[in-house]
């Protein structure tokens, strides 16, 4: 089992991390863009139409993309008094059994993101347009779909996320593994 969890641990490793370094990409052209709107509307006194959904769009993928990295590190809300009262064996059957769940519950929330998708190729942005009168052509304006596949994105790194801790906990229930902290973890926590 070890010999599956090595390599996958490490693709997920680097996936997640090129995810975050993209993520922040997009909170710093988030942020560039708020100022820009901050800087236009009450300085010049000319609002611009574009940088509130700009804004929405790098936060939504900012999210997808970093989803995964906060699951994987246990960054969500989580309550583990009972998982240790139950000592080792029977606390990783019971996470076993949350795992199992929750990976339930990501599958239907892919499948509802494919749902979404589908709906934004029907609809375009209000503001977003790729500027294609640089080369001569006419503005297109940007599919919805492109915004909503973040939150796609984000399932399936998650779903993925959660196979990995699927089969840590199934090779730790089974011989005395221990995988100690994940790669690239950032702790925080409020005590």
């Amino acid at each position: 089992m070890h010999v599956i969890i090595s390599p996958l641990e490490l693709v997920i490793t680097y996936v997640l991390r090129v995810g975050r370094w993209i993520a922040t990409g997009a909170i710093a052209v988030m942020v560039a863009v708020i100022l820009l709107q901050v800087f236009f509307r009450y300085v010049l006194n000319n609002a611009l139409a574009w940088p509130d959904e700009a804004a929405r769009f790098c936060m939504l993928w900012m999210t997808g993309l970093m989803a995964p990295s906060a699951y994987r590190w246990g960054g969500f809300v989580s309550i583990d008094m009972f998982q240790e009262f139950l000592g080792r064996r029977a606390g990783i059957i019971f996470n076993l059994c949350i795992l199992v769940i929750s990976f339930a519950v990501l599958v239907i929330a892919l499948q509802l993101g494919i749902k979404h998708i589908k709906s934004g190729w029907l609809f375009n942005s209000s503001s977003l347009k790729i500027p294609m009168q640089l080369i001569g052509g006419d503005p297109i304006r940007l599919k919805l779909a492109w915004m909503y596949m973040s939150v796609y994105v984000g399932f399936i790194g998650m779903i993925v996320v959660n196979v990995e801790m699927i089969l840590k906990n199934l090779h730790m229930l089974f011989t005395d593994a221990d995988y100690g902290e994940v790669p690239d973890q950032r702790v925080m926590s409020a005590e």
